[in-house]
């Protein structure tokens, strides 16, 4: 069996930018739940499904299981601050995070550049971390503007390359 130290993984890894969501849901008493990812990808055309991989440590992810359903905000590069709030540990991850209710009943978070809402439809063990799977019930492209990636320890934008 190979031996891959994690450091090295982090580092080789880190030099594949992602995008950064913020994925939401309301918790039993109506009040909104989230974290940060930036393992988020399409799966599937028919039936629509999104996929993202939570850390089996997270404290957010077993809220936004028992759920059941959530909604992927795809951050444009302008929204650090939402960020660094929903990604911080704690209950007041949404104070002064601006967001509407979905017809879903799910929080789209304002300005956002797009919005996924999802049926939780499938978590499976994917070594340290879970593999999500949502099925798409409405999505939305809500402004067009540079999306928010990460890269190498650090957030910024997307730079066209002419």
């Amino acid at each position: 069996m190979t031996t891959i130290d994690p450091e090295d993984f982090r580092k080789v890894l880190g030099s594949y930018p992602t995008g950064v969501c913020v994925i939401t849901a309301l918790d039993p008493e109506n009040r909104p739940i989230g974290m940060v990812i930036g393992s988020f990808t399409s799966v599937s055309l028919d039936p629509p499904l999104v996929g993202f991989f939570p850390d089996k440590k997270s404290t957010s992810w077993p809220l936004l299981e028992a759920a059941g359903h959530f909604c992927v905000n795809i951050l444009g590069s302008n929204q650090q601050a939402i960020c660094r709030a929903v990604g911080a540990k704690g209950e007041e991850k949404f104070v002064g995070v601006e967001y509407a209710i979905s017809d879903h009943n799910l929080p789209v978070i304002a300005d956002s550049i797009a919005c996924i809402e999802c049926r939780l439809h499938s978590v499976t063990e994917a070594g340290d971390h879970w593999f999500v799977l949502g099925e798409v019930l409405r999505l939305e492209t809500t402004r067009d503007e540079d999306p928010m990636l990460f890269h190498r320890g650090r957030y910024g934008g997307f730079a066209e390359v002419i």
